[in-house]
């Protein structure tokens, strides 16, 4: 016998459960991050050039193996592992981007070019990698979600707030929580949809912080050096 849980907004109870959602464009993602920390230059690097990536690449490996193509409900080691492969991914960007604007600081920087790849290859991977935190902190994570065992929600989607535009049923899917991160790297703050939750609201700050620093402090400053 199934039951429904009552939202935090009057009127409407919590959607009965979502259709699976599959694992290939979070691993897709996570590849592509992993792909774009080998292009950095080793200097900003932890370490030798492969070897955060080969460790992510581990991490992602098992995480393979600890889930199933189609997410249908929670899997609690595949979550921990995701949470902490995520974690390690935007240590290694956020250490690079702190050792990027060392360099800037305290040494004279002559190869423009190299600064702006340089701060390209954060900036994106800061967007995919928020990406995956988002998809995966939202309601529990994408097991919860696809189960409709989910709490309240951390984002407020405009699909939520109008039944014409998306049924009450609504999820959001990956490819929602890599536009929102999209936008909050691109105008460090929220546009349509809201965080609701501090935690939700914490990791949008911190992209928002990291992708200013790498637009306004890192690629400002390799324009005029060109």
């Amino acid at each position: 016998m199934s039951t429904q849980a009552i939202s935090s907004q009057p009127g409407r109870p919590y959607p009965p459960p979502a259709a699976a959602e599959p694992f290939w464009p979070a691993q897709l993602t996570i590849l592509a991050a992993i792909a774009l920390q080998l292009l950095l230059p080793k200097r900003l690097t932890a370490g030798p050039t492969w070897l955060v990536p080969a460790l992510e690449g581990a991490l992602l490996i098992g995480m393979s193996f600890a889930t199933p193509r189609q997410l249908e409900h929670e899997h609690r080691l595949r979550r921990r592992v995701a949470l902490g492969l995520t974690a390690f991914v935007s240590a290694a960007n956020v250490f690079s981007l702190a050792e990027l604007t060392h360099l800037l600081l305290h040494h004279e920087v002559s190869d423009g070019r190299e600064l702006i790849i340089s701060g390209v290859l954060i900036w994106l991977t800061s967007f995919l990698i928020f990406g995956l935190w988002y998809w995966e902190i939202d309601r529990g994570g994408p097991g919860k979600r696809a189960a409709g065992s989910d709490g309240p929600p951390d984002f407020q989607f405009p699909q939520m707030n109008d039944d014409r535009i998306e049924p009450v049923g609504w999820r959001p899917k990956f490819i929602d929580y890599l536009y929102v991160s999209l936008t909050n790297n691109t105008a460090f703050s929220p546009t349509d949809t809201m965080p609701l939750t501090p935690i939700a609201k914490s990791i949008m700050g911190i992209q928002a912080t990291v992708s200013l620093l790498t637009i306004g402090l890192i690629v400002s400053r390799a324009v005029n050096i060109l």
